[in-house]
């Protein structure tokens, strides 16, 4: 068990007399609020605290601890750290291999996923094992011993933990294999009229929304980025992006490959009837208190129509720009851009490289109600309060440049262009940076000094070019090591001189790891994704070599010479700083 804390004992270490952490005390005075443990803990500051207590004053019924979650000052484990150590209880970071799933079963799906409770084993003493993200909820202790007939003995996990396996465990196994029988059985020939739109679907629930539902879960409880339903010659692949890489995790039969696309394009609510022509639409999954958007789009392929799903999950979308993966130096450099009040900064890279991200990341930094900011996207990913969305809709004639030009009317400070793709939209763009506004866009280049040429060959002149873009960031996203199972590696001076390691930008000490794999990160040895950056920031001597229409190459060089560290500098000086492997970032770049 945790030790408990007392006020006193805070109270000491605030004001130096106390400065380690108490080990095994148990005192019998009150045990204090989880605020003031994270503070104890150095997790957060009395500023940071008092931040959360203004906000909490416009919502009274949120927990202080979640408030301070949700403005990125902790993670959901420093608070399940925080909760377990408060009320003395031990903590635990949750994978597939604490979990008896016969166990599980003893409480129904909707009752843990109410409470965000997980079931783990029975303990020696004949008491139910819980994970819980809050176990200082009565009602929820007393729900769980009467359904399940235990006495229940709490544990503490992080909520996305004991969510995310949650959706995995009530979604794989014989579950999905019984479900899979009982479809087959049922045949493929189901009239698409009769399919659900619910995506809450229970056991009486027909055989393939019940399959639709388990995939969709299963995708949320792998934190799989995308879901790919690919149409084979003898069956139907299933696989989930996880972390960048695609991996297969089931197949369905061929004869079922009617009713599943059918289900999934009427939940898009697209047009089940044409099979010819590409279509897109979207969706919301609420699955507990958890909602995720789903992105559909449809191929017709040589075997039938492909599906893939890209998931938007709204709670876990990092807005924190400073957890993003900038170094200091090019955080440092592209904060002064962006503090400017006019001017243009764009972020370049391909698709999925994490630019919406990074351009959200900054308009938090940059919201306040005394600014109006307005954003112009195909689609809207993530929905952020304080923000003016405009989803571009070009059926209607909404497109990217006529939105443009229409939100200028609207007196912005503050311009968010989702995308740069033609001569229009880049022409309104940099005009309106040479307006007095702010305008942050993303355009598709493979590195920072190619952005520049890109916008004249769209047919944007040089000298506006030069005048209006201020700043141009070219960004990738690579894995990170598992922290559990990383292991250091020792990699010779001369390999590094080979592959031209920057080791003037490296710190000292060179802290390299390898990929192990453990059952936490699934056997990969890596778990999330980083982004690495190139920070190119225009310059009195750049803006002169884009009037003299210089190639990306020489205008490289000289951003680099005064301070820009390329891409692949940056994914190999996060390999030396133990955060991915080299191989992850070469094969990345």
């Amino acid at each position: 068990m945790s030790s408990e804390i007392t006020g006193r004992e805070i109270e000491l270490r605030r004001s130096g007399q106390y400065p380690e952490a108490p080990e095994n005390k148990r005192p019998g005075t009150s045990v204090v609020k989880v605020t003031d443990v994270l503070v104890y803990q150095g997790k957060v500051s009395e500023e940071q605290v008092r931040q959360a207590l203004e906000m909490q004053k416009d919502h009274p019924r949120k927990d202080l601890g979640k408030i301070l979650l949700s403005l990125g000052f902790i993670s959901d484990s420093d608070l399940a750290q925080a909760q377990a150590q408060r009320l003395g209880l031990d903590f635990v970071e949750l994978s597939d291999r604490d979990v008896d799933r016969d166990v599980v079963a003893l409480v129904p799906e909707r009752l843990l996923r109410k409470h965000g409770a997980l079931p783990l084993r029975i303990s020696r003493n004949r008491h139910l094992v819980v994970a819980m993200s809050d176990p200082s909820n009565l009602y929820a202790l007393e729900d769980l011993r009467i359904i399940s007939g235990y006495q229940i003995t709490p544990i503490v996990a992080p909520e996305d933990e004991i969510r995310n396996l949650q959706s995995k465990i009530f979604a794989t196994g014989e579950r999905i294999t019984k479900i899979l029988d009982e479809a087959a059985g049922d045949g493929a020939a189901e009239d698409d009229a009769e399919l659900d739109l619910g995506i809450d679907a229970s056991p009486d629930e027909k055989p393939i929304i019940r399959l639709v539902s388990s995939v969709l879960q299963h995708a949320v409880g792998e934190s799989a980025s995308d879901i790919h339903i690919e149409p084979q010659a003898r069956e139907v692949s299933v696989r989930f992006r996880v972390d960048g890489v695609l991996r297969e995790v089931m197949s369905i039969p061929s004869k079922l490959q009617h009713s599943v696309t059918a289900r999934l394009k009427l939940l898009a609510e697209l047009n089940i009837a044409e099979k010819r022509l590409p279509q897109d639409g979207r969706f919301s999954v609420k699955i507990g208190d958890q909602r995720v958007n789903f992105r559909v789009a449809s191929l017709p392929t040589a075997y039938g129509e492909k599906i893939v799903l890209r998931l938007l999950d709204t709670a876990n979308v990092e807005v924190d720009l400073g957890k993003l993966g900038f170094a200091q130096r090019d955080y440092e450099r592209f904060e002064a851009i962006f503090r400017r009040p006019y001017g243009a900064t764009l972020v370049t890279g391909p698709t999925g490289s994490g630019k919406s991200t990074t351009l959200y990341a900054t308009l938090k930094e940059l919201n306040s109600p005394e600014k109006n900011l307005i954003t112009v996207e195909d689609p809207v990913e993530y929905k952020i309060p304080g923000l003016n969305q405009v989803q571009v809709n070009p059926k209607i004639g909404l497109t990217f440049a006529s939105g443009l030009r229409n939100i200028l009317r609207t007196d912005p400070d503050i311009v968010m262009i989702g995308e740069i793709r033609d001569m229009e939209t880049a022409k309104i763009s940099v005009e309106a940076a040479l307006t007095g506004h702010l305008v942050l866009a993303t355009l598709h280049t493979n590195d920072a000094p190619s952005a520049v040429g890109r916008l004249t060959d769209m047919g944007v002149e040089p000298y506006l070019t030069s005048s209006a873009v201020d700043c141009v960031i070219a960004q990738r996203l690579v894995r990170r090591l598992c922290d559990r199972c990383k292991e250091p590696v020792e990699i010779e001076r001369e390999i590094l001189e080979g592959m031209e390691f920057p080791f003037a930008l490296a710190p000292e000490g060179l802290h390299f790891h390898k990929a192990v794999g453990c059952h936490r990160c699934g056997g990969s040895g890596y778990r999330g994704r980083t982004g690495i950056y190139e920070v190119m920031v225009i310059s009195d001597e750049i803006r002169k070599m884009i009037l003299m229409k210089a190639s990306a190459g020489e205008i490289g060089s000289v951003a680099e010479s005064q301070g820009m560290v390329r891409l692949r500098d940056d994914g190999l000086l996060k390999a030396a700083e133990g955060i991915t492997t080299i191989e992850e970032a070469l094969k990345t770049l």
